[in-house]
């Protein structure tokens, strides 16, 4: 059993390795302002973020303000999201924000926690990520489906549960480095830590992770901190 320091200390291995091996993380969804940042990550939901960048531009040349968006014809924005799945309940959830938006905080979008989980289609996660990217506010560990696979198998935290997992890791982590902790797993598990046939031979974490066939002991080998 780690000590709660060996596994702060394991926890930063992981990401400083991960920050050495990725310069780049994503490609993540495009926005010019925070209120294309909360549509896009609306959008994003059971989607690509390819795809959710391939149609938000017209998207947005059609209804460049909060207002604009909430004076659509929801049919019309059907139409431009049809491809990113659930349009029906998306184009709700963006005429949905854009009034909300108007009708209460001017058309700007606010810098509070708990007032963007009133906005329609916006989670916890979805909060995080709004927050953290448009504001360099950071609340919390926002989970995906790629965090929720990946941390378990690093064994940076064992469970299902999403509020959970997210309550682990943000113990493990600074609040400075929640977005990175969720922006490079998620990297990590598009280019290497696959849902089917993970490709561990060509994994940075390969020697540490308990789900490499690379790693032969039973217990965690703690390398010193990557500088």
């Amino acid at each position: 059993m780690r000590t709660v320091k060996q596994k702060k200390r394991f926890a930063n291995v992981v990401l400083s390795r991960l920050k050495k091996a990725y310069l780049v993380t994503g490609p993540f969804t495009e926005w010019r302002n925070i209120f294309e940042l909360v549509i896009v990550t609306v959008l994003s939901a059971q989607c690509t973020d390819e795809r959710v960048n391939q149609i938000s531009p017209e998207l947005f040349r059609r209804y460049p303000t909060a207002c604009s968006m909430a004076e659509a014809e929801l049919v019309d924005i059907e139409c431009i999201i049809f491809s990113t799945g659930f349009y029906r309940s998306k184009a709700r959830y963006l005429k949905g924000i854009g009034e909300l938006l108007c009708e209460k905080y001017n058309g700007e979008v606010p810098n509070d926690f708990n007032a963007l989980l009133q906005f329609p289609g916006v989670s916890k996660k979805s909060a995080c990520v709004i927050l953290a990217k448009g504001f360099g506010n950071f609340v919390g560990v926002a989970v995906d489906t790629h965090v929720l696979r990946v941390a378990p198998r690093l064994g940076l935290v064992q469970t299902k549960s999403r509020d959970f997992m997210a309550m682990k890791l943000e113990d493990l982590y600074p609040k400075k480095e929640y977005l990175n902790v969720n922006e490079y797993l998620i990297t990590l598990g598009r280019a290497v830590c696959t849902p089917r046939s993970p490709k561990c031979s060509l994994c940075v974490l390969k020697d540490i992770c308990p789900s490499s066939q690379g790693f032969l002991s039973k217990e965690y080998k703690i390398p010193p901190p990557v500088i």
